[in-house]
């Protein structure tokens, strides 16, 4: 796998948009402030996508050079459902799900953090079972030495899989602990999930329950979110860090948390406003970074 080693005071970014290209998404990271990006490789509305062609390769790779960026996960687009009981859309899935692979390993971004997709109409038990074929298919036909593939705790709206942290230990454990499977802990989906993360009581009870279940260790990026919504609610709706339902205490639990200190922490809060750089600094003051 990738080397994405990350140091504890050079690890917060945001999601940033790629309009124009690729390339873009440093330029905009350097304009708020991000240590590091995520992206979209392609349109998330959309199955396909030109191959990436030498020149963006190149293109991308400057711009993070130049900026001093680096671009630690793409996103999986929004279509993608790796649990889906129809036939053709299930293979449609996991093969897409294999080229989000194929152009971040050829962008030398380390991780692919996808979403656990739906049961829909069928039982869950049997949704769990083609997620775990799904993911144990992608591996097999990733690039050798390319991403790795994350799997995000979920806010478990409708039929997602992927809110309770047994999910999780489930693929893991079918997939026999394989070294391209990590984790992208998400703060809002946990806590709208029904694990609280707001006070050290709270905090400490979902982490250890966390740990035993798939590991803190193979969390690699956090998804840094507050909520709109109460606990245990199931509703995804991001909010301001400090100014939602979880509230500042919870991040300055996780960001000075030694177990965590591996993870990149990246921004998914809402874009209008700007505000960017506010929740950016609001991190670092939490992990106790002067700003």
């Amino acid at each position: 796998m990738q080397n994405a080693d990350v140091a504890p005071d050079t690890r917060f970014g945001a999601h940033m948009q790629t309009v124009g290209g690729l390339h873009n998404a440093f330029r905009e990271g350097a304009k708020v402030g991000c240590d590091v990006i995520q992206i979209f490789t392609k349109s998330p509305q959309q199955w396909r996508a030109r191959p990436l062609e030498d020149a963006q390769i190149e293109a991308f790779l400057n711009a993070s050079r130049e900026t001093g960026i680096r671009c630690l996960a793409s996103h999986d687009t929004y279509l993608i459902n790796p649990a889906s009981g129809d036939p053709e859309l299930l293979q449609k899935s996991r093969d897409a799900l294999v080229d989000e692979m194929e152009r971040s390993s050829a962008l030398g971004i380390p991780y692919v953090v996808m979403h656990l997709g739906a049961a829909g109409k069928e039982p869950e038990a049997d949704a769990l079972q083609r997620l775990c074929d799904s993911v144990a298919y992608v591996l097999e036909r990733a690039p050798e030495n390319g991403a790795t593939l994350l799997l995000e705790t979920t806010a478990g709206q409708g039929t997602c899989l992927g809110h309770r942290f047994d999910h999780l230990e489930q693929i893991l454990k079918f997939t026999g602990d394989h070294p391209g499977l990590g984790v992208c802990f998400d703060t809002c989906h946990v806590f709208v999930a029904g694990y609280d993360l707001r006070d050290e009581a709270g905090y400490s009870a979902t982490m250890a329950e966390f740990d035993e279940r798939v590991g803190l260790s193979r969390v690699r990026v956090v998804h840094a979110n507050d909520a709109k919504k109460e606990l245990g609610s199931r509703v995804d709706r991001h909010d301001h860090i400090g100014q939602g339902q979880i509230g500042s205490e919870a991040f300055r639990l996780l960001l000075t948390d030694p177990r965590l200190a591996h993870a990149a922490i990246v921004l998914e809060t809402p874009k209008e406003g700007g505000m960017d750089p506010t929740n950016l600094a609001a991190l670092r003051t939490a992990a106790g970074i002067s700003t």
